[in-house]
């Protein structure tokens, strides 16, 4: 030892001539060795961080402090090959009388006192060992234990793992299948070793060393010479201490004292070391305060020592002899210690490869590995203290890993632990790895493998799991540790699990022990071991159960055991061997558990972490083999993922929860009947409300609608993407991406019988779990949520990939609902979807960028133009049509990726000719039929001018070139139609080429669109309307009648009518009537009866007399062609000729007042009494027109012409004909159940009832002459009126008008011949009374009944509020007592004096007081009074009148009550009733005011339709 003192004595004169040792040995070194093992990060764990000021004096020089002054020169040459002391930070090895466990502060590096590190950091740690002799009891009995509950609460996600079990988080990482950053893996566990000694529990032990640091530099030591008592002393008690000291070792002087409390002399305490005869505990006593003095005042040691540097080496050499002679467990460690802190203090290489070359002797002296120990200790704490110490050890003293194997094979597991440690340094060093390559595949690795698999001890198993954590960050070393003398295709297979010793059995080994932090461990080395290559090494830890144990493991409540478990299950989600052998279906019960304990922490990165293997797991599951094998785990897996979104605060989990819905709505994962469709609802709802929640909409108004993309600005778009949070950001995708998935489920599920809806539902129960249910509400939801929150985020910023997810899920919906596809397109091209994809493929798509989105846009705007197209085309079932669109959608779109301004230049462009621009006309049809769809739901995101100037110009270029398809062509012209009224009328040019193109189609109405803006298109200009009017007309009443039918199913067919488009332009081109009158006579039913709606709506607004003259006129010619050309049976076939003649009907109620009826109107009455003389009485729809038609040309004419129309029906034989078999039909008909509903033939029997009774009339009023006369039964015409047999009132309305007609003509015309059917039974009766003979052919008997029946049918009107029908029973009351007191005056006014008229009055009156003035009321009263009815009316009831009058505004009284009211005051007058003077002379004014009135009234319309019958007012209430 003396010879190689000298030998570094030497070393250091030749190196450094002309400086003193003391100089040398204080100056600051130069590093001149590899990269340290450990990372600046490092040097601030809690484990190792001491104040400063108890670890050495600042240095001189700082990298704070530029000028200080030069360091000395450095004490090794920059020529030195190795430098091993670095000047980054001195190193505390202060002692601790209960240190921690080395495991247990590699494994947990917390204390209260410090704060725990980021797992970020302790991913870049260095590998740290600890050297301290452990027991197996201190591993459990801690001095300062750290509870799950301690870890839990700290600030950090995970208890910092620095060495195996600090995995990085996969969720940073862009792939699990490429994770580069997992080669890098961070420093394995330091491991403690040398459990062998025995301890003194009394006595402080060896704390761990557990970093490999770097030293600052030392300052410069005052000369030798000055003495140790010229330096400053602290305070006064030291300096009397070391007074005190210098009496007591006089011999030595103040040189050798050390200025600390108690004081400590160098010299005596290597006086006491090295003699043999001082006692262990003395020795334990002198080298304890000799540690502690170097762990307080190390400087003033290194200043003692560098004063005699002779000393120094003795003291080196000493503590040398210590270790190897000492057997007490405690001293040694004690030796242990403060050699290591003396040689990392002095900072001098020649003391450590004096150390190194008198380690290498001790051990080739040795014949045993016995005495070893000590040896192996003190370079394990080298190692761990000096950064460069393993490369030395490797480089220079090769020899020693030798006997480190030799000590590896020795059978004491305290030598085996001090050797794992000790390899495990020289591995972690990147010469070490790379000179012992050749040593690790040859020799160490069975060997190693055989230890570790037969370790017993803790200390044992620790170190060897740490040098088997730092041998796996080398990929060499991994494929040595796995094949193990096998070949690759082998260790895929069972039979690799037969060797000796593989790796994958013994790390399950210890994960089938009960110490968490073993298997913690394990699954740590399984997982760095995965982390190379999983599909290379996966298979073998698959064959040998590895996953079942895992899954096992996450029963545990350690934290750090289950992210050890997660991390090594996600990397073997990556073979599919993982899921084939059902590891996953065994151990998913247990990952829910596992789950739903862990999101009771507060750890966000292991909440995370499962969750992310959760999601790996539900996405890379086999299709044929089932997840779920019992619908509770299902369940379970909603709740989890339910109690996530709900109730996590932290976004990244939420985030992660996200990603595994998408992963867990899969059809695979929820086939299994019945699917929880309620519990998928409320989880897709809590995912969207959260996600709404975190996205929260701008506070500013939302940009205008036409600035949603600032596409020509792109620093906006930079602007708002930087207000967004990138976390926010992310939630959203990941949540689109798991509301898609709902989507596609719900479209798989659809040809799933089996899914459809709950096979378990209760017999007569609905059930909501329905896929129909399902469905809708996705729909719904997105409506609700998902819209409005993409809506929010476009407000902030524009993301590519949120965009595609987004349109990609509107583009599912469409097949997801079907029955609601029509609907939810026409809303989305309501709301500008169409021109927010059109920007979105300009904006993100153009030069190629972007493929997916481009595709996910074009696939929408296909799927949402052909869901338009199937919505506005319902009449047309051209699937061909359907499929070329689509085709032509689907090729052009994807390259249409335009801005609106570039795509209506394009429209403009024309090709050269004889050229197929292809790709050009593909662009201009496809953004012509994007444009017609935006239109139809008025989205004109395209200024009008612009558009119709470019829909010309192509139509122009369209012409030219031809082969433009239909549908295309339609969308031109309806864009064109729309565009009208903001362009300038078309030239000739213009339309000749429309014209052109319409007329090459073979049928208009493949171009045809139903939109009034097209129909006034067409109609405006004459060019277009001579050759296409009728066409167009025809379309859109063909359409229309569609229209109206849904219109009058909502109830709005009046409204519809209003509101026709087609009225205006009927009133300014009037010639579109005759176009329209054709319609009726050629088109069908459904045309005709729109037409007749048009036209009658229009008649009803206008009173243009001309426009009725130019129907008659066109009426008549139509008439007139039926009759010549049309035999009875062809009319009574033809449908269309009913709606003509109720036009003609409308015609004539149109003309108002009374008016001359000219030779057409003559014309026509003879038309339609010939055509009537054709039909039969069952032609109803036939002869309902055509006698109403009559009836009014009779009573809406002067008398002359009356006289003139009556010649002409009463010379028609064939009408009278017609009318003698329908008034037959009276008695024919079977009654209708319902007596109030007018039927057919009940409006046909009332019409001919009235129009025979009007032909009575004006029969006798102008005496016409008569060519056939009608007969009739009047009993069968009494019978019917007294008797009515649920007769609709109207009808008896009718007959008792013709009744009035034949008692004004005393029963005698010779247009009626009154017949009795049963002439046998009244030859047999007795002749009649002198009474009865009076009144023939009316007898006294039904004259009773008669009035009796009128009583009853006047309550009955008046209780159904007709005031018309009330009036016309009394009109005939009138005429029958008329008829009676002529007749018998005694009868008459027997009738008229019956009690049961009073009481008829009073209930007509129904107790009101103004009742009086009722025109059905003041005419009975006249009646009574004109007959002088005493008993009837009295007095008061005339003085009643006549003050209700008075009381009221005669001028505000209608026209029948006016009438009424002055014919009774005529005949108050004329009856010479007492009135008093006043009252007769007021009676008179009003009198003189009625007639005022009466002549300066405006005449109302005498026709009203009752039903589809017409009815003269004047001819009812006359």
């Amino acid at each position: 030892m003396g010879e190689a003192m000298g030998r570094g004595r030497g070393q250091i004169s030749s190196a450094f001539p002309g400086t003193s040792a003391s100089q040398l040995t204080s100056a600051p070194s130069v590093s001149l060795s590899p990269k340290p093992l450990c990372s600046p990060q490092s040097l601030d764990s809690p484990v190792s961080k001491v104040s400063p000021a108890s670890l050495s004096p600042k240095p001189l020089r700082s990298p704070q402090n530029p000028q200080s002054p030069k360091s000395p020169q450095p004490l090794i040459s920059s020529a030195s090959p190795l430098s091993l002391f670095s000047p980054v930070s001195s190193i505390s090895l202060a002692s601790s009388a209960s240190p921690l466990p080395s495991l247990l502060v590699l494994l947990f590096p917390l204390s209260p006192q410090a704060p725990q590190p980021s797992i970020s950091a302790a991913f870049s740690t260095s590998p740290t060992f600890s050297a301290s002799p452990v027991s197996p009891a201190s591993l459990v009995f801690s001095a300062s234990p750290v509870s799950s509950a301690h870890l839990a609460s700290s600030a950090s996600p995970l208890p910092s793992l620095p060495s195996l079990l600090s995995l990085p988080s996969f969720s940073c990482l862009p792939s699990l299948l490429s994770l580069p950053s997992l080669l890098r893996l961070p420093s394995f566990l330091s491991l403690p070793s040398l459990s062998s000694f025995p301890s003194l529990p009394n006595l402080p032990s060896l704390p761990s060393l557990p970093r490999l640091y770097n030293f600052p530099n030392l300052p410069s030591f005052p000369h030798p010479r000055a003495g140790l008592l010229s330096a400053p002393l602290p305070d006064g008690r030291h300096r009397a201490g070391c007074a005190a000291m210098a009496g007591l070792c006089a011999q030595h002087g103040q040189r050798g004292l050390v200025p600390v409390w108690p004081p400590l002399c160098l010299p005596c305490t290597l006086h006491t070391l090295g003699d043999s005869g001082a006692s262990l505990v003395r020795k334990r006593h002198v080298l304890t305060h000799l540690r502690d003095t170097l762990a307080s005042q190390a400087m003033h040691v290194v200043q003692g020592l560098a004063s005699d540097e002779r000393g120094c080496w003795h003291l080196i050499g000493t503590l040398l002899g210590l270790l190897h002679t000492v057997e007490d467990g405690s001293a040694l460690d004690l030796v242990v210690e403060v050699l290591v802190r003396l040689v990392v203090e002095l900072k001098s290489e020649e003391y450590l490869r004096c150390i190194l070359d008198e380690s290498q002797k001790e051990l080739c002296k040795m014949t045993t590995m016995r005495g070893s120990l000590p040896t192996f200790t003190l370079l394990g704490k080298l190692a761990d203290a000096i950064p460069g110490f393993p490369d030395v050890l490797v480089a220079e003293h090769s020899n020693l890993v030798d006997h480190l194997l030799m000590g590896l094979m020795y059978p004491n597991e305290g030598i085996k632990a001090a050797v794992c440690y000790l390899y495990g340094k020289l591995y972690s060093s990147s010469v070490g790895t790379e000179r012992l390559s050749a040593h690790f595949e040859e020799r160490l690795c069975g060997p190693f493998l055989n230890t570790l698999g037969r370790a017993q001890a803790k200390e044992l198993q620790i170190n060897c799991l740490g040098l088997l954590k730092e041998l796996l960050k080398s990929d060499h070393f991994v494929s040595i540790l796995m094949n193990n003398s096998n070949t690759e295709e082998e260790s895929k297979t069972p039979d690799f699990l037969e060797g000796e010793n593989p790796l994958p059995l013994v790390l399950k080994k210890l994960l089938l022990t009960r110490d968490e932090m073993l298997q913690a461990a394990s699954s740590d080395c399984m997982a760095a071991v995965l982390a190379h290559s999983p599909s290379r090494y996966s298979p073998a830890f698959i064959h040998a159960d590895v996953p079942e144990f895992l899954f096992e493991c996450l029963s545990s409540n350690s934290e750090i055991l289950i992210w050890s478990v997660y991390c090594c299950l996600l990397l073997l989600t990556e073979e599919r061997l993982f899921f084939s052998k059902c590891h996953t279906v065994y151990g998913i019960e247990s990952l829910m558990r596992s789950l739903r304990d862990v999101l009771r922490l507060h750890n966000v990165e292991l909440q995370k972490k499962g969750l992310l293997l959760f999601a790996e797991i539900l996405k890379r599951q086999p299709v044929e083999i089932k997840l779920f094998t019992n619908r509770g785990v299902c369940m379970e897996a909603i709740g989890v993922l339910m109690e996530t979104v709900n109730n996590c605060p932290v976004l990244e989990v939420v985030m992660e929860a996200v990603r595994a819905v998408a992963a867990f709505l899969r059809k695979d994962h929820l086939s299994s009947p019945p699917v929880p469709y309620e519990e998928l609802q409320k989880l897709l709802e809590a995912m969207l409300k959260r996600c709404s929640d975190l996205c929260p909409p701008l506070s500013r108004k939302r940009r205008a609608q036409d600035d949603l993309f600032s596409v020509s600005q792109s620093h906006s778009a930079n602007r708002n993407l930087s207000r967004v949070p990138q976390r926010q950001g992310q939630l959203l995708l990941n949540t689109l991406e798991s509301f898609n998935s709902a989507c596609r489920l719900a479209v798989e599920f659809q040809s799933d019988p089996m899914a459809q809806e709950n096979a378990f539902t209760a017999p007569n129960s609905e059930s909501k779990d329905t896929l129909c249910n399902f469905s809708e509400f996705l729909l719904r939801i997105c409506d609700s949520l998902c819209i409005p929150m993409v809506g929010n985020y476009l407000e902030r910023a524009v993301s590519p990939s949120v965009m595609e997810v987004f349109v990609s899920t509107l583009n599912t919906l469409f097949t997801a609902v079907p029955h609601m596809r029509n609907k939810f397109s026409k809303k989305l091209a309501s709301c500008s979807f169409i021109r927010l994809t059109l920007e979105l493929k300009d904006r993100f798509c153009s030069i190629q960028s972007n493929p997916a989105l481009n595709q996910a846009c074009s696939n929408f705007l296909c799927s949402l133009c052909l869901s338009l197209y199937s919505a506005s085309q319902k009449e047309r079932t051209s699937s061909q049509e359907e499929r070329e669109m689509s085709e032509l959608l689907q090729k052009g779109l994807p390259q249409l990726n335009y801005s609106i301004a570039e795509s209506l230049l394009l429209l403009a462009e024309t090709p050269e000719p004889f050229s197929l621009d292809q790709p050009l006309f593909s662009h201009q049809h496809c953004f012509i039929l994007l444009l017609y769809f935006a239109y139809t739901l008025e989205d004109r995101f395209v200024p009008e001018e612009e558009l119709f100037l470019a829909i010309r110009n192509f139509l122009l270029s369209a012409q030219d070139l031809g082969d433009c398809p239909p549908y295309v062509l339609r969308a031109a012209l309806y864009l064109l139609a729309v565009c009208q009224d903001k362009g300038e009328a078309l030239d000739s040019r213009s339309l000749c080429t429309i014209r052109r193109i319409l007329d090459s189609l073979p049928d208009l109405s493949l171009v045809y669109v139903h939109c009034p803006l097209l129909l006034k298109f067409f109609l405006c200009y004459p060019e277009l309307m001579g050759r296409f009017g009728h066409q167009v007309l025809q379309l859109w009443f063909s359409w229309e009648d569609y229209k109206q039918t849904e219109a009058e199913e909502a109830g709005a067919s009046d409204q519809l009518n209003s509101s026709n488009p087609l009225l205006p332009i009927l009133k300014s081109n009037s010639s579109i009537l005759f176009i329209l009158l054709d319609l009726v006579c050629s088109s069908t039913v459904e045309v005709a009866q729109k037409v007749l709606m048009t036209l009658r709506t229009f008649l009803e607004r206008n009173e243009d007399i001309l426009v009725c003259d130019l129907l008659r006129s066109q009426f008549l010619q139509i008439l007139q062609q039926l009759l010549v050309e049309s035999s009875s049976a062809s009319l009574q076939a033809n449908r269309n000729l009913p709606v003509l003649l109720s036009l003609l009907f409308l015609v004539q109620l149109r003309s108002k007042g009374v008016r001359e009826l000219d030779s057409t109107d003559f014309k026509l009455l003879h038309q339609v009494s010939n055509l009537c003389g054709k039909c039969r009485p069952m032609d109803t729809d036939l002869l309902q027109p055509c006698l109403n038609f009559l009836y009014c040309s009779l009573h809406q004419t002067t008398p002359c012409s009356q006289q003139r129309a009556a010649a002409v029906l009463l010379s028609n034989v064939s009408f009278l004909e017609l009318l003698q078999k329908v008034l037959e039909c009276t008695w024919l008909w079977s009654p209708p159940s319902e007596p109030l509903y007018l039927s057919p033939e009940d409006a046909l029997l009332c019409s001919g009832w009235l129009l025979v009774a009007s032909l009575l009339l004006y029969q006798h009023r102008y005496n016409t002459e008569v060519h056939q006369t009608l007969s009739l039964d009047l009993t069968e015409v009494l019978n019917a009126v007294i008797f009515r047999k649920k007769k609709p009132i109207l009808l008896l309305v009718s007959i008792m008008q013709f009744l009035r007609a034949l008692l004004r003509q005393n029963f005698s015309s010779s247009l009626l011949v009154i017949v009795s059917k049963n002439t046998a039974q009244s030859a047999m009766q007795p002749q009649p009374s002198p009474q009865d003979a009076a009144l023939q052919p009316l007898a006294t008997q039904k004259a009773f009944l008669l009035v009796v029946s009128l009583q009853n049918l006047l309550v009955q009107v008046h209780l159904q509020k007709e005031l018309l029908l009330s009036q016309a029973v009394v009109a005939c009351m009138e005429t029958l007592v008329e008829y009676l007191y002529v007749k018998n005056k005694n009868v008459a006014l027997h009738v008229v004096s019956q009690p049961w008229h009073r009481f008829l009055l009073f209930t007509i009156l129904d107790g009101d007081q103004k009742a009086f003035l009722k025109p059905e009321v003041l005419r009975l009263m006249t009646l009574f009074l004109r007959y002088q009815s005493s008993n009837i009316i009295s007095q008061k009831e005339i003085s009643q009148i006549l003050q209700e009058v008075a009381e009221t505004n005669l001028a505000d009284l209608p026209e029948a009550t006016s009438h009424a009211l002055h014919v009774f005051l005529c005949q108050v007058q004329s009856s010479h009733c007492q009135v008093e003077p006043v009252q007769s002379g007021t009676i008179q004014t009003w009198l003189e005011h009625l007639l005022q009135q009466r002549s300066t009234c405006v005449k109302r319309q005498d026709i009203v339709c009752l039903g589809s019958v017409a009815v003269s007012l004047s001819h009812i209430g006359d």
